[in-house]
């Protein structure tokens, strides 16, 4: 019989909670099967676990769970997979220009605060040194 898993499993094998679970079947990422009473216990196939899995990654390298469904459903297809390649390499090469453009933005504001950061402490230094020279000339007065 093949290995199945309820919604806790995933849930705490993976560190989400149950209701992250029920969200990413409502996204149509998973598809567990319904049993019991009136379908209310989901049992998840290791299908849905590598489904999960994947989705997880996806979401770690910054892919939106719609791009991550698109390529994970991709797979599901027996024909070529040099298709669903090109569009894994599309979405990650995009996505790598994103955060390269993200990067230059926060290269460009940590230089900025440098700069501030530099002017802030000229500015003290100067106060602190005509701070100094009263002090010296009034008490030579």
């Amino acid at each position: 019989m093949a290995t199945t898993y309820t919604i806790s499993d995933l849930a705490k094998e993976f560190d989400l909670t149950t209701r992250a679970m029920r969200f990413y079947e409502d996204m149509g990422l998973l598809q567990p099967q319904r049993i019991g009473p009136g379908g209310r216990n989901r049992v998840y196939t290791a299908r849905d676990r590598t489904r999960l899995k994947l989705t997880l990654r996806a979401k770690r390298l910054g892919l939106s769970l719609v791009e991550a469904k698109e390529i994970i459903d991709s797979y599901d297809s027996p024909r070529d997979t040099a298709p669903q390649l090109k569009k894994f390499l599309a979405v990650l090469t995009e996505h790598r220009k994103k955060l390269e453009a993200q990067m230059l933005d926060l290269q460009a504001n940590l230089d900025e605060i440098r700069t501030h950061e530099k002017e802030a402490k000229a500015l003290l230094d100067k106060a602190a040194k005509a701070k100094d020279n009263t002090k010296t000339k009034s008490s030579q007065a």
